[in-house]
């Protein structure tokens, strides 16, 4: 198994079905999250992370989904790090940043934090939003999910923070997948034609 570079408190609140803040919906339901985000008109675009190979990545990585382009990155020197399309940071308790350009509705993950061999681990994570919306709670699995959809401003930067509850030592930010709201298909035409039809009224 590949290992991670070697580097080396908040009281968790527990996580809620749902909950809203300041225009923003919280949820630990991947099905409520979905729902939403159907709704509101939109599709759910995933990425995995399984396209980047296993190992150290020096730098931020980036990508697309539908019309947005998310980067990641973190806040130390040691950068990235994959393992069986698991992203993390490359050092213990440094936080994992996600921007979207544009800035979405929803933005989701399964959120968690690892040991140094990227076992998953007991951990509190904070996640923050642009606007500063924060979600903390407890987590034990890779299939734990954290979903913020907003009703007001768009999401334009979320970022991962762990911290160790039960004495394990060194724990990492990590997330298997991300998930974000993109526009329909039908929608993304409409927007296309709207665009084409503008230039052609200004030519």
């Amino acid at each position: 198994m590949t290992s991670r570079i070697a580097c080396s408190a908040l009281v968790g609140v527990s996580m809620l079905a749902s909950a809203a803040v300041a225009g923003v919906t919280v949820t630990s339901s991947q099905t409520l999250w979905n729902l939403r985000v159907i709704n509101g008109g939109e599709t759910v675009g995933t990425e995995t992370f399984n396209s980047y190979p296993d190992g150290y990545i020096a730098g931020p990585i980036s990508g697309t989904l539908g019309n947005t382009f998310w980067t990641a990155s973190a806040d130390n020197a040691q950068g990235l790090f994959v393992q069986g399309g698991m992203l993390s940071t490359g050092n213990p308790f440094i936080t994992l940043a996600f921007t979207f350009s544009p800035g979405v509705r929803a933005v989701a993950g399964n959120i968690f934090g690892t040991d140094y061999f990227f076992n998953i681990v007991p951990t509190i994570v904070n996640v923050t939003l642009s606007d500063g919306t924060a979600y903390e709670g407890f987590t034990t699995s890779s299939s734990d999910f954290i979903g913020f959809y907003s009703s007001t401003a768009n999401i334009s930067s979320l970022s991962i923070t762990v911290a160790d509850p039960a004495g394990v030592g060194a724990v990492y930010s990590t997330i298997d997948n991300l998930y974000l709201a993109v526009p329909a298909p039908g929608a993304a035409a409409l927007i296309g034609l709207a665009g084409l039809a503008s230039r052609r009224r200004r030519a």
